[in-house]
């Protein structure tokens, strides 16, 4: 049976809702070392949580639990998804990049901004390389001065997941005929007798930089995750990559309000 390609993510996303907590078991280890570190970097204090691509809910849950978080809103348009976590969270059913311009339920986020920002498991490899850019710019804006924004990708250059030939091979070719389309990959899952599939990317490091930059985020710091154990690894190609970004002082000061 050849599998049936779905384009849109979200439409993907739902047919996959019933098995999205055996996915998500699947890779506790992985998933478990995001959320420890991310809760070792909340800034003291924090008292909202603004989860992009949140999923079910349920990540969300335990680190705005952890982290004494009480204000906490998910970002997630499959509906089928968060279901079971709308009776708990508020829900904004936006994408990404339609932040500041798709919402329909429940009011725009207009000047609201919060203390902790996330975006894991890749949820940014998910959108079009035309459209990634927008919602790091929408994200920096929704982030307090003060605040955090967390966020994870799946590393092209992983020799862990890949190895080591296929890995060296994509370094090889990236340096010679690197396009923005370089890393886009059709992400796979088999459930029972079908199998669904949508678009996804893989990033580099620096692909990660230039967009921060571009949307006004500076990099505090970055980990490496083992996406089979879920051990911090010293060496970028031995897992994930996590970040840790703040607001630009450019964007803080385009905003200071102007004296005459």
């Amino acid at each position: 049976m050849q599998p049936e390609y779905i384009e849109d993510p979200v439409v993907a996303y739902g047919r996959l809702a019933a098995q999205y907590g055996d996915l998500s078991r699947r890779r506790e280890r992985y998933l478990r070392s995001v959320e420890r570190q991310i809760l070792a970097r909340v800034p003291a204090g924090a008292r909202s949580l603004l989860d992009v691509g949140a999923g079910d809910g349920s990540r969300t849950s335990r680190i705005a639990g952890a982290g004494g978080i009480k204000r906490v809103v998910l970002i997630e348009p499959c509906r089928e998804l968060v279901a079971g976590a709308s009776q708990q969270f508020e829900v904004w059913p936006v994408r990404a990049e339609d932040l500041f311009t798709g919402l329909d339920v429940g009011g725009r986020p207009g000047s609201e901004q919060f203390d902790v920002v996330t975006c894991l498991w890749n949820v940014l490899g998910h959108l079009p390389s035309e459209k990634r850019q927008r919602a790091l710019t929408a994200i920096a804006k929704l982030l307090s001065p003060s605040g955090r924004f967390f966020l994870d990708v799946n590393h092209r250059y992983n020799l862990r997941s890949y190895g080591i030939i296929p890995t060296a091979l994509r370094y090889l070719h990236d340096q010679l005929f690197w396009t923005p389309r370089t890393g886009d990959v059709t992400a796979r899952w088999k459930t029972g007798s079908e199998m669904v599939s949508t678009y996804g990317h893989v990033f580099v490091h620096r692909e990660v930089m230039r967009l921060a930059h571009s949307a006004g985020l500076e990099l505090e710091s970055r980990m490496v995750i083992d996406y089979e154990d879920g051990r911090v690894r010293r060496f970028s190609c031995l897992g994930n990559l996590l970040y840790v970004f703040r607001r630009s002082s450019r964007i803080d000061s385009s905003s200071a309000p102007q004296t005459s």
